[in-house]
């Protein structure tokens, strides 16, 4: 099943589906991106150093803190005060498991347009 089948959006005209699955895209990307300003600003809030778990929030975190970054704001992405090896065995977690994450999706949904350019076959 594809993913534009199971999102629903199969039998619908383009210029319908399009615009659907931009706004889909964006209102994701925009959840996200407040949902991780929200967990940043807790774990700001906590006095211990951070160890392996925050460690991974803030690897997950550090891809997602780049548009802010490129615009200027100031953006800690890395806690220098913080357990030692644990911590930076989490970051480096965080940081691989979210890019596993966006670039498996990313290369399933290349394979899904090559798989369906394939069936079409040359016009």
């Amino acid at each position: 099943m594809s993913i534009a089948a199971s999102a629903g959006f199969t039998g619908k005209p383009a210029w319908i589906a399009v615009p659907l699955r931009l706004a889909l895209t964006a209102a994701m990307a925009l959840g996200i991106a407040w949902a991780c300003g929200k967990a940043m600003a807790i774990d700001a809030r906590m006095t211990q150093p951070p160890g392996l778990f925050r460690g991974m929030l803030h690897g997950a975190l550090m891809p997602i803190a780049w548009p802010t970054l490129l615009t200027g704001s100031e953006q800690e992405i890395y806690a220098a005060r913080n357990e030692g090896r644990p911590y930076k065995l989490g970051y480096s977690l965080g940081v691989n498991l979210s890019g596993l994450i966006f670039f498996g999706w990313f290369f399933v949904a290349v394979g899904q347009v090559r798989n369906r350019v394939q069936r079409k076959g040359p016009q």
